[in-house]
């Protein structure tokens, strides 16, 4: 566990012994202790607040290469290689790209990483969530200790996009918008994995790229 997920832990703990000393005051009557500890207790949310965002609002975007892993944990990402299905054209004009995702579980006992999700960006800022029910094994999938699977999350993009990129979250509310420089923390630029060759993006022209860790 990182330094600032336990700093995390011991405000939230912190607070939770002050918020019932606040109780304890409240029910005894005791009016001016129960105004500064609630002073105390947002004033402290207040700075913590501010010095997350302010090194989310400083912090460049992390870049990260294909082959280089990311790990929550024990549970760790690997984007090893990524295509666009051949073939493959939609109506409205958007094309299939799947993503080779290496997952290992660095622990002794058999984990996943339950709230996990990836989506894709473009050089536009465009963002495309996977295409549920596309791929067989999931990024959520339980991993034995020591062992990796391959997930292959499928996603459907423009046709026009160019320079994709891949970003895991676990979502807006859960625990890490609150962990001061984490990639899913508030106003933080996410970390992206550039997935290297883009097509041309005319759509019906383009014979499709492929890009793989060598």
């Amino acid at each position: 566990m990182r330094a600032t997920e336990l700093l995390l832990l011991g405000l939230v703990a912190w607070t939770g012994i002050g918020a019932l000393g606040v109780g304890v005051s409240l029910r005894r009557g005791e009016r001016q202790r129960v105004r500064r500890g609630v002073a105390w207790l947002v004033g402290v949310w207040v700075v913590y607040l501010c010095v997350l965002m302010g090194v989310s609002l400083g912090q460049r975007q992390r870049v990260v290469a294909m082959g280089e892993p990311q790990c929550f944990d024990e549970m760790c990402f690997t984007v090893t290689g990524a295509e666009e299905v051949p073939g493959f054209l939609i109506r409205d004009e958007r094309r299939l790209v799947r993503v080779s995702v290496r997952v290992t579980n660095r622990g002794r006992k058999a984990e996943s990483e339950g709230s996990i999700r990836a989506y894709l960006v473009d050089e536009q800022g465009r963002r495309w969530e996977e295409s549920v029910g596309v791929n067989g094994v999931g990024l959520t999938a339980r991993v034995a200790g020591g062992d990796s699977v391959m997930s292959e999350p499928v996603f459907k993009v423009a046709g026009d996009a160019t320079g994709l990129g891949l970003v895991f979250t676990h979502g807006r509310w859960q625990p890490g918008m609150l962990v001061i420089g984490d990639s899913d923390s508030l106003l933080h630029r996410r970390t992206v994995v550039r997935l290297g060759r883009r097509w041309s993006g005319t759509v019906g022209k383009s014979a499709g790229w492929r890009s793989a860790v060598p």
